[in-house]
């Protein structure tokens, strides 16, 4: 029996090795350099010229000198905490970096990235035998300020031995792994997955000699979780014609989502393309159509206001910029679970590819 021929689109083992080593190695906010020399290793075999700029975001650029330029886009940081207190028995209190989730943390294993390297730790919480006072008084619940760390150190001066110091920052130390039928997990695939998908349209292009009439840029993001920072430098230098964004959305299948304030978005169903004032109904109508043309599987969604994602910072810069987000569905957002379908990423992938492919200067971006 001859061999079924590979899709265009199915990941290689050469691209998933790059997407395990990228989505283990710690991007938080502000310090994402280790990530974004992972990216930029990768990417630089398939664009034609990189940049970086001052406060990390990384940049490919295919077909460089343009006077169109388009970008796609995703962020690279991830949410993590700082030290900000190291008390007499060497335990180590904290402070958010980005919206991570406090109530997720007790028995976590953490790294501390200090000025001596890395320093594991964990989120240490009492025991279940102790939480309960003799007077009926409420179960303690973990709150930012009664989290704590242990490193081994049972003094303030062995702690800072070890490098640790107030502003370090920690992350967890959970990595990326394989589930059943296609689900793939890890901290932080908000969004290096994005990241990823991008990085594989631009691999995409360059294996199969497409030739754009543009210059297109590959942007990898720093500092969206604390309100899409490195989106709003990076797009004042840039100065697109057109942005496409990807981020990640919330499954609503999930227990305990409400479908009536989040929509009905589910992993495996393919990405979903977002209605709203930020995003620009001639691109998304471009995005619908290709989608519809190669037979892509999409899904709906709606947000009030804002995106909450880096499309807002690319739509309002500078003069305007016609701008659309397309989002990939995760389950338990935030965590260090965040799960997300193998169908997605690829059809995600090939929708970004194909738009790009659409996408000419002379496309009427024009709502008159």
């Amino acid at each position: 029996m001859a061999k079924a021929k590979k899709s265009l689109f199915s990941i290689s083992d050469k691209s998933m090795d790059f997407l395990r080593t990228y989505m283990n190695t710690a991007s938080p906010v502000g310090s994402e350099t280790a990530g974004q020399k992972v990216w930029l290793n990768y990417i630089k075999n398939y664009v034609d010229d990189t940049f970086t700029d001052p406060y990390g975001t990384a940049v490919g650029v295919v077909n460089p000198g343009k006077a169109f330029k388009v970008v796609i886009e995703a962020h690279a940081d991830e949410i993590s905490w700082f030290v900000n207190y190291i008390n007499a028995e060497g335990l180590i209190y904290l402070k958010r970096n980005g919206g991570v989730d406090h109530q997720i943390a007790p028995s976590h294993r953490v790294n501390i990235h200090g000025k001596k390297g890395v320093v594991k730790a964990v989120f240490g919480w009492p025991a279940i035998h102790t939480r309960h006072g003799n007077n009926g008084e409420k179960e303690q619940q973990p709150k930012v300020e009664n989290l704590f760390l242990d490193c081994g150190a049972r003094n303030k001066k062995e702690a800072e031995d070890l490098g640790i110091h107030v502003g370090a920052v920690v992350t967890y130390a959970d990595g990326f792994d394989e589930l059943a039928y296609g689900n793939l997990i890890g901290r932080a695939f908000d969004n290096r997955i994005g990241g990823f998908m991008i990085a594989e349209v631009a691999r995409l292009l360059k294996e199969n000699k497409k030739t754009i009439p543009y210059s297109l840029y590959i942007v990898n993001a720093v500092q969206e979780e604390i309100g899409l920072r490195g989106a709003e430098m990076i797009a004042r230098r840039i100065k697109p014609d057109a942005a496409i964004i990807t981020d990640v959305t919330h499954d609503s299948t999930t227990p305990m989502i409400n479908k009536n304030i989040h929509g009905d978005t589910a992993c495996g169903k393919g990405p979903a393309l977002t209605y709203g004032p930020a995003v620009h109904n001639k691109l998304l109508g471009l995005i619908e159509n290709v989608a519809a043309k190669n037979k892509i599987p999409v899904q709906l969604q709606a947000v009030s206001r804002s995106t909450g994602t880096d499309t807002d910072s690319f739509a309002y810069a500078n003069d305007g910029c016609p701008s659309a987000l397309i989002s990939i569905p995760l389950r338990y957002m935030h965590t260090t679970v965040e799960m997300l379908h193998r169908d997605d990423v690829r059809n995600t992938i090939r929708l970004i590819y194909e738009s790009v492919l659409a996408l000419t200067p002379k496309t009427n971006l024009s709502y008159f």
